[in-house]
């Protein structure tokens, strides 16, 4: 029986497909390339190009698989956008589950592991973040991610279809031997641009907003490891796979960085200056996303390899200087 992997071209999906490939599972890799890089995927896996909310080719990616469970990143994810237009992510992320359900329902597929978000809390009510606490976003990217955790419940309810939500904070890093890494189109993603700008592909960074309540002024995050993420996706599906209930776990460090803070540390890493100027709040951005990831280790047993910031970033700057242009798929 076949893993799914929804988006397995991705940042994340591709070093979760690596994983699983690497250990012996067999995995198909469904991903419609919008900012995913077919050369990311394992040679291990067989890939599918399409979208998830084409219910007649993922129709066919299911009869002609022997599908047993589902691991879903295919999401679009960047807050600032979905802000700007959020319908395209409740079309693409709430309207790509429901089609992705009708299927697993039809093909009595009953295992589902959901990328969530920290973007579901919202402005915290307490740091560190637990998994009860209060999902109030601020942003339509977080509310696509509520919502769709609602519907997995729903549909446990009415279907037996199981599901965990992985709600997870500020991902960075690559695979360490610099095989694999993040490439997006544009870059997003605060750690990969401090290094464009260390590599001089930039001219500066900016830091949105030094007004926030923390320490220094601006946003503190909490950064997990790229395949310490994807080890918690397998472990889930062995969760499932156990028949153990639908639920939902943070996964994160539990320690949390300032924007300024990732920037000195990038720049011991590198030993580049790597300038910067302030710049004003981006609207949806909480000041502060810590998780506590307690039932994580406890429950999934996830162990996480990587808990120096410094040591995430080497591992990006590594993947950086081995693809100064990505994939150039």
């Amino acid at each position: 029986m076949a893993i799914l992997v929804l988006g397995g071209a991705g940042y994340i999906g591709s070093h979760t497909v690596d994983r699983l490939v690497n250990t012996g599972s067999d995995v198909v890799v469904v991903d419609n390339l919008s900012t995913g890089h077919q050369s990311a995927v394992s040679e291990g896996a067989r890939f599918y190009e399409g979208d998830v909310r084409d219910q007649e080719f993922m129709e066919t990616v299911f009869n002609d698989e022997a599908i047993d469970a589902v691991i879903h990143f295919a999401a679009f994810s960047i807050v600032p956008e979905s802000m700007k237009t959020p319908l395209k992510y409740f079309d693409n992320n709430v309207g790509g589950l429901i089609t992705l359900l009708e299927v697993m329902k039809k093909h009595n597929v009953d295992k589902l592991i959901f990328s969530s978000s920290a973007a579901t809390y919202g402005e915290p009510t307490r740091v560190p973040i637990e998994e009860p606490d209060r999902q109030m976003p601020t942003n339509p990217y977080g509310e696509s991610k509520l919502m769709m955790e609602k519907i997995m419940r729903w549909c446990d309810q009415a279907y037996g279809i199981k599901f965990v939500a992985l709600r997870y904070f500020n991902v960075a890093g690559a695979k360490p031997d610099g095989s694999l890494g993040e490439d997006h189109h544009p870059e997003t993603h605060l750690v990969p641009i401090i290094l464009e700008v260390a590599a001089g592909k930039r001219d500066q960074l900016t830091i949105f907003g030094d007004d926030y309540d923390t320490d220094d002024g601006t946003c503190v995050r909490d950064y997990v490891h790229v395949e310490d993420l994807a080890m918690a996706h397998i472990l889930a599906v062995s969760y499932l796979e156990n028949g153990n209930p639908s639920r939902s776990f943070n996964l994160g460090s539990s320690t949390g960085f300032s924007n300024l803070q990732m920037l000195q540390a990038a720049r011991k890493v590198t030993g580049q200056a790597i300038p910067m100027v302030m710049g004003p709040r981006r609207a949806g951005d909480p000041g502060t996303l810590v998780a506590a990831s307690k039932e994580a280790c406890e429950i999934l047993n996830w162990q996480p390899e990587y808990d120096d910031v410094e040591k995430i970033i080497q591992t990006a700057w590594n993947w950086y200087q081995q693809h100064p242009n990505g994939y150039e798929d």
